[in-house]
């Protein structure tokens, strides 16, 4: 007993340790289904009561969320279990791209419409190869003997620096975006998230368990760039309403035609606005005007001319109201931006209104008195991703650095709002090229049938052995259980993610495990074939086929690495448990099978090999 005296209280220690890696995932299973087993009782009592539909959903939402956040045992289980990926428990992958075209214009201190020219030329091209979009902006700025500083810097700085300079803000806002999307999904809720970069330019987000999509990717898209300016009136705008009429009217485009059908008389611009007011089908028609070059020189470095987030109800006539968006004519360069915000709180005021109240540093608040201060009696528009949401009047000075946005639909809106503050602007836009959704109720069947894949795939093997092996099969069956128990518990220590390509992967360890036996068997066949005994039979048997077992686990094992390295995503998944299962697959047939015969051997026990 002392040879095996070591082997065994390390293989017994190892399945101890096992299980209580696993305990959290088993416990984490009751309390699902006891909270579900809750949900479901309290919604039977609601509704027997006189609340509706929408009424019990948003108690029930509040019962369980308070369970999973006041409940310290199921907290516990849940932050220690076996995690599940998107394809087992349900939820949302997204592939963003950061729009570093944007960020181009807008560090651009120049934009002329050669600019423009270059800047959507090279975009072109970017989104046709893996170019870096920068590089190719260079490039093209060269080939037409342009100075970087003509559009990017000023006369005295050096032309290296400034190139220098572009380089690392392009190449740092992907890593920004991807932190603040980070912290928006942490504010948010989402348990579990995956964020990864991929290339120069693209973020790959995985939100397990999140189903409402449209709020997802507003989450994630929003730029949140607040910005407060003070608005023009008067003669002001009515000069620059004239100006873009008339340089319509002289421009020779086609497209003008197209976009307005009222007489000459209003103007194209004019002919599409109510005082005010915008309809919304008109709503991009206006954009266009807006975004013509000719127009952009009037405006440019001026004035900002910005629509509603949303449209309101306006009495346009007497007798009827139209839901309309509303247009505003504001100061180019911002009093404030959301940099000095450094709280925010989304909230329902005295007239049951969805607001978000803010508060901001030391700087923020003395540079917001100083300007309210200045501006009694003037409007100031509160700007959010390029949408106004409010534009109160300033009745009086704030101190102290408070301030509150307005327009929000619901209050979902307001909290979204709340998070993308709170996490700061991205520095430049992205845009979702790809989504892809999985059901809470696919993923449950793809946990059902990757269980029983395993647990069928178990048995035959299982079987095929005692039949084959007879007794030494039973041994490497038992050995077979205790490598999927090993495998688990190592995912289950680590809190690595496990996935239906990692199901598989444990599929193809129990196949490679029972290799190792085949393997030892036959050896051990051959040396009982010369006569030698049981004991000499099983060592030497394990001893001679030490190396093949080795040699194959070893390439396998480098491949698997290899995978993990290289691959992304349900490629890592199954290279992960591969590689995990090699190894305890090793473990179960070289230490605990001998184990296992060294111990029959010593008892006495006969052993048969088929």
């Amino acid at each position: 007993m002392k040879k095996i005296g070591f082997r065994l209280v390390l293989t017994v220690a190892f399945i101890v340790l096992s299980f209580y890696l696993l305990y959290p995932t088993y416990k984490d299973y009751r309390n699902t289904k006891e909270l579900n087993a809750s949900v479901a009782k309290k919604k039977e009592l609601l509704t027997k009561s006189s609340f509706t539909t929408q009424k019990i959903d948003s108690i029930l939402v509040s019962f369980e969320d308070s369970i999973k956040i006041n409940n310290t045992d199921y907290k516990k289980a849940r932050a220690d279990r076996m995690k599940l990926g998107l394809d087992l428990q349900g939820g949302m992958r997204l592939v963003l791209e950061v729009n570093t075209g944007k960020l181009l214009e807008k560090l651009a201190i120049r934009k002329d419409a050669n600019f423009v020219k270059i800047l959507n030329d090279a975009v072109a091209e970017a989104n046709l190869s893996n170019a870096a979009l920068l590089d190719l902006v260079l490039a093209k700025m060269k080939q037409q003997n342009i100075s970087v500083k003509t559009y990017f810097g000023s006369v005295r700085e050096d032309e290296d620096k400034v190139v220098s300079d572009l380089k690392k803000q392009t190449e740092d806002a992907v890593s920004r975006a991807a932190e603040i999307i980070r912290n928006r999904i942490d504010q948010y809720g989402v348990s579990e998230p995956s964020i990864q970069r991929q290339g120069e330019r693209r973020i790959i987000v995985e939100l397990p368990g999140v189903a409402k999509e449209e709020e997802a990717k507003q989450l994630l898209q929003g730029t949140a760039l607040l910005e407060f300016k003070l608005m023009k009136e008067g003669p002001f705008v009515e000069n620059i309403v004239k100006k873009i009429d008339n340089t319509l009217l002289g421009a020779s485009d086609s497209t003008i035609a197209k976009d307005t059908s009222k007489a000459k008389k209003a103007g194209p611009f004019t002919s599409l606005i109510a005082g005010s007011l915008v309809l919304p089908e008109n709503k991009d028609k206006v954009k266009r005007l807006l975004d013509r070059p000719e127009v952009r020189r009037i405006t440019e470095n001026t004035v900002d001319i910005i629509m509603s987030a949303k449209t309101n109800l306006y009495n346009v006539e007497q007798t009827k109201k139209v839901a309309a968006y509303e247009i505003y004519f504001v100061n180019a360069k911002p009093e404030i931006t959301g940099n000095v915000v450094t709280n925010a709180t989304a909230t329902i005021d005295q007239n049951s209104q969805n607001v978000v109240n803010m508060e901001m540093n030391t700087d923020g608040a003395n540079e917001w008195a100083r300007i309210t201060g200045a501006n009694i009696n003037k409007r100031c528009a509160i700007i959010l991703d390029n949408a106004v949401f409010s534009a109160p009047v300033i009745r009086s000075k704030i101190t102290g650095g408070r301030s509150v946005i307005e327009g929000m639909a619901n209050f979902d809106e307001a909290k979204r709002l709340e998070i993308v503050l709170k996490a700061g602007a991205l520095p430049a836009p992205v845009d979702i090229i790809e989504t892809r959704t999985v059901g809470p109720s696919l993923g449950a069947d793809s946990v059902s049938q990757g269980t029983n894949s395993m647990l069928f795939g178990y048995l035959l093997i299982a079987f095929f052995m005692i039949i084959y092996y007879q007794r030494a099969g039973g041994i490497a069956a038992f050995g077979l259980g205790v490598t999927i128990l090993f495998v688990l518990g190592v995912l289950a220590g680590f809190k690595a993610t496990l996935t239906l390509p990692g199901i598989a992967g444990i599929v193809l360890t129990m196949g490679m495990a029972v290799d190792a036996n085949v393997l030892i068997y036959e050896r051990i066949r051959e040396e009982l074939a010369t006569g030698k005994t049981v004991r000499a039979a099983v060592d030497s048997g394990f001893h001679r086929a030490y190396s093949a077992i080795i040699d194959s686990n070893i390439v396998t094992l480098i491949t698997g690495i290899i995978l993990y390295q290289f691959g992304t995503g349900p490629v890592q998944g199954f290279a992960l448990t591969l590689m995990v299962g090699i190894i305890a697959s090793l473990f179960s047939s070289l230490v605990l099978a001998k184990l296992v015969f060294d111990y029959f051997i010593n008892k006495g026990y006969k052993i048969t090999i088929g």
